[in-house]
């Protein structure tokens, strides 16, 4: 724990650890301590005499060593005595038995202290004993290239390349672009250039990953070679915020000096990829349409990877999530065995679509399980991917009704997408964050979020529609009381998502502007959804909204059953509130107070969201619908004039259902209007306080 302590303070000191509000982030590659911590972990290792110290250096630079390495440098007792002491620890694995640092810190300081020539010594002589024994080892000419490179800041060519691949089975990117930057100009080959563009795509530096594609593209002698290039250079541009136009024209390019019937049908392919991934399912879909169902070489490892990925992304959000759901679960286990010959990132990343199936079939528990996990791997990769994890692990919990645990999502991909400069995925996210705000009661978070949003360039709406992105005004309104307004919002975003071929977005879409006093608009079409997508999930919202519309307490408890059945605590929470009111307008106070029962043990899960439906069914007889609206109007501050003026009504009638509305809820004043409601920003003007 002193550690730790004194890393956090010495990373705020530099400037290195900041927060954004929402989130603290390290900048990359940083962890500065502090005189104290070097005073502290130097002291634990000035316990070690001579002897132990060179193995400690040693180990700082080269760990895990082969104990008999350690053996050889400084006898068999100096590793056994730093074991007794907790400096180093040694691991047996079968028949082979290594040793490390006890702590990572260790070699930071380790590392510091070090004189340059010293250094080079310890780094040409672990090499040399490396390739004295042969360097049988499968990971050795990586070791050994990474060594000399370090000592020398040069290696022999073919064992830079050699050691580059051997870091992309690996998935270490950082490494690939160290190796492959050291090949002199004349060394370098379409391959290396391949894996080099492919290494500063996958974390995100885009200028960098388009020279390199570009220089490997002149080098490009053949069909293979042409078409693997074009691939990963597609991909890149449509990531970098470049218009989507640009990946498309650079695919049409290979499609004219491709010939061979797998060449071209791999473009299409890849052109499919590019489509869905840029917001068109619909289009991306019909061009995938015809993608094997396992990998091979047919169509190529790379190809099948890229279309085998895109593919459930398509069918989930055009309502197909059953296929969705069995397409990622095939496009992960043929990633798994081919991944060595793969130049497509880290199989985790088959799981982002895998996600967002399992939170569109109505199982968001599974999704948020596979995600976590998945989201580590690729964190220990330093994918760029883990980006779009985050997206639609934010995605899934905000239809769990989990606003908080949304926000830590989103917050984690807003980071990550201002790190990597990557508007796509930061669109959306920073709707979903505002919606998220204006939920838990933070107008003022709401507000920062969509001015960040609002200046963002304008880039391809990414795998979500272009409608999602309005979550945040929308519910930034309904926080102030303005639910027609943000009815409106949504309902054209719902109208966006169609066009763009993203059911699954419409009906979430719609189903908010259901929850917001639209049912019986909404109702309609998304039982059209709920007719043309499969799972519980689309099922459960028309009837949800079905129920709302009709204002049926015994239907409502059935929504709230069936949206409990899918995960989706709000919803459940909503409904059975919803039913409590209606069963308290019909005089039935016991049905009325078990219905209550119900929304108050969902509301429990639900992180102290707020809405509408929830705050206005706590009147002891119902509200109407006008009487609501006003209501919420008022509990945020905003005058009579002024919501006449919204709401296109005389400022006597606004009072009077205002007078209404105080007396079901037994207040006499905005300010206990807005206590009673537990709307945020209740800071009347004092001359309206007691209108």
């Amino acid at each position: 724990m002193l550690y730790l302590r004194e890393l956090v303070l010495g990373a705020l000191a530099a400037g290195d650890l900041r927060g954004d509000g929402e989130i603290w982030h390290l900048r990359e590659g940083r962890l500065p301590g502090t005189a104290r911590l070097t005073e502290v972990v130097g002291a634990r290792l000035a316990t070690a005499d001579a002897a132990g110290r060179s193995v400690l250096e040693l180990l700082a630079l080269c760990e895990p060593l082969p104990l008999a390495d350690a053996d050889a440098l400084a006898g068999p007792r100096v590793p056994a005595a730093l074991e007794r002491s907790g400096l180093v620890r040694v691991v047996q694995d079968r028949r082979r038995v290594t040793v490390r640092l006890a702590h990572p810190l260790y070699g930071e300081v380790l590392r510091a202290g070090l004189p340059v020539l010293r250094r080079r010594d310890l780094l040409l002589g672990q090499a040399a004993r490396v390739e004295a024994r042969g360097a049988r080892r499968r990971d050795d000419p990586l070791h050994i290239a990474t060594w000399r490179l370090a000592a020398t800041g040069t290696a022999d060519p073919a064992l830079l390349t050699q050691a580059a691949v051997l870091a992309r089975h690996a998935h270490d990117y950082a490494q690939i672009i160290a190796l492959l930057e050291a090949l002199p100009a004349e060394e370098r080959t379409t391959a290396s250039g391949l894996m080099l563009g492919n290494a500063f795509f996958e974390t995100g530096r885009w200028d960098r990953a388009e020279a390199a594609l570009a220089e490997a593209a002149a080098r490009a002698c053949d069909e293979p070679e042409r078409l693997a290039v074009a691939l990963i250079r597609t991909a890149s541009r449509l990531w970098s915020n470049a218009p989507v136009t640009e990946a498309l024209t650079l695919n049409a390019d290979a499609l004219r000096t491709v010939t061979s019937a797998a060449g071209r049908r791999g473009l299409r392919i890849n052109e499919g990829f590019i489509r869905t991934a840029a917001g068109r399912p619909d289009q991306g879909l019909a061009l995938l349409a015809d993608l094997e169902t396992e990998v091979g070489e047919a169509t190529g490892v790379d190809t099948w990877l890229r279309g085998a990925w895109m593919k459930p992304f398509a069918l989930a959000l055009t309502g197909r999530a059953e296929d969705a759901l069995a397409w990622a679960e095939r496009a992960h286990a043929g990633h798994r065995r081919v991944d060595e010959r793969a130049l497509v990132s880290h199989p985790a990343v088959q799981h982002v679509p895998l996600v967002l199936a399992l939170t569109e079939i109505g199982r968001p528990a599974e999704a948020r399980r596979t995600g976590e996990r998945a989201y580590a791997e690729l964190v220990a990769a330093d994918s760029l991917v883990r980006v779009w994890l985050a997206v639609f692990l934010g995605r899934t919990e905000w239809l769990a009704g989990h606003p908080a645990t949304a926000r830590r999502w989103w917050a984690e991909a807003a980071a990550l997408a201002r790190t990597f400069d990557h508007a796509m995925a930061l669109r959306p996210v920073l709707g979903g964050l505002a919606a998220c705000a204006a939920v838990l009661g933070d107008l003022t978070a709401a507000e920062a979020t969509l001015a960040e949003h609002r200046a963002l360039p304008p880039v391809p709406p990414g795998l979500l529609s272009a409608g999602e992105e309005r979550l945040g005004e929308a519910w930034l309104l309904a926080a102030r009381g303005q639910v027609g307004g943000a009815r409106s919002v949504l309902t054209a975003a719902a109208r966006t998502a169609r066009t763009t071929g993203h059911l699954t977005g419409e009906a979430l879409l719609l189903t908010d502007a259901a929850r917001l006093g639209g049912a019986r608009r909404a109702a309609e079409r998304l039982a059209a959804l709920a007719r043309t997508c499969d799972g519980p999930l689309a099922a459960a919202r028309a009837r949800f909204a079905a129920a709302l519309a009709a204002d049926d307490p015994g239907r409502l408890l059935r929504a709230a059953d069936d949206c409990q059945a899918v995960g989706a605590d709000l919803l459940t929470a909503e409904a059975a509130t919803a039913a409590a009111t209606a069963w308290r307008r019909e005089r039935q106070p016991r049905r009325a107070t078990a219905a209550t029962r119900r929304a108050t043990a969902a509301l429990a899960r639900c992180e102290g969201a707020r809405t509408p439906l929830l705050i206005t069914g706590r009147a002891v007889v119902p509200l109407t619908a006008r009487e609501r609206e006003i209501a919420l109007l008022a509990a945020a501050g905003t005058a009579s004039k002024d919501i006449a003026r919204v709401l296109a009504l005389s400022v006597r009638t606004v009072d009077n259902h205002l007078h209404h509305a105080y007396t079901k809820l037994g207040v006499t004043t905005r300010r206990e209007l807005a206590r009673t409601l537990r709307a945020p920003a209740a800071d009347v003007p004092p001359d309206h306080r007691d209108e």
